[in-house]
């Protein structure tokens, strides 16, 4: 009797053992699979903005080489105009799992390459599949003033998990949908408190600069990074 009721128990730890192991090896699972298919739908979106930003250099190319070589009595405007147009892209041409792209953010040091998606489509699940302006809402990439990104800890490598990797003097490049690439560099790094927005609208007296947000690994406060063009 003692035996059988010693291996009935025996039993039931050993289920709840394997259950709590699957369980760790979905959840891990499930984490290792989104970091991945996040990383390459974005991927295959900042390729072809890219392509598109190559294209339209290579346009803009030809068309001085065509400028420096037309006769006088030719509309230069029209004709350079005309050559671009149909290589421009607006914002709304460019999607990504059902949210506009306005561009695309690269921090060399901590491998971030990520598509960035508008205020006026934020939400958590934005904040899930890429990296939000927050501020200031309806303005492009790129813009003189303070640009605010914000992007998940998920503690991972992903999104702004390692931000407190970065220091002063440290780069990010941010893309427009144009092909614009600007270059930023870290001046400040902080820690604040999750109530704290000060760092929004804060002046940069005409400069074109960033501030990247997070949250802290413990979640209890907000990791500010500050940027300015190059």
């Amino acid at each position: 009797m003692f035996n059988n009721k010693y291996s009935k128990t025996l039993t039931v730890v050993l289920i709840m053992v394997i259950i709590i192991i699957m369980g760790l090896l979905i959840f891990f699972g499930i984490r290792v699979y989104r970091k991945y298919y996040i990383k390459q739908a974005s991927k295959e979106v900042i390729e072809e903005l890219k392509d598109k930003a190559n294209q339209i250099n290579d346009t803009t190319e030809d068309s001085n080489s065509i400028l420096n070589d037309v006769q006088p009595s030719v509309d230069l405007n029209t004709l350079y105009q005309n050559s671009t147009n149909n290589d421009s892209n607006e914002s709304g041409d460019w999607e990504y799992m059902g949210y506009d792209v306005i561009g695309y953010i690269e921090i060399p040091k901590t491998d971030v390459e990520y598509l960035i998606i508008p205020d006026y489509q934020s939400s958590i699940n934005a904040l899930n599949v890429g990296i939000v302006m927050l501020y200031p809402s309806n303005i492009g990439l790129n813009e003189p003033g303070n640009t605010v990104l914000a992007g998940h800890n998920y503690r991972d490598g992903s999104f702004f998990s390692n931000n407190k990797r970065l220091q002063k003097g440290d780069k990010i490049y941010i893309t427009d949908t144009s092909g614009e690439r600007v270059e930023y560099e870290i001046y400040k790094k902080y820690e604040t408190s999750t109530s704290d927005s000060s760092y929004m609208n804060r002046d940069t007296e005409g400069r074109r600069e960033l501030s990247l947000t997070t949250c802290t690994d413990d979640t209890s406060a907000r990791l500010i990074i500050w940027a300015k063009e190059v």
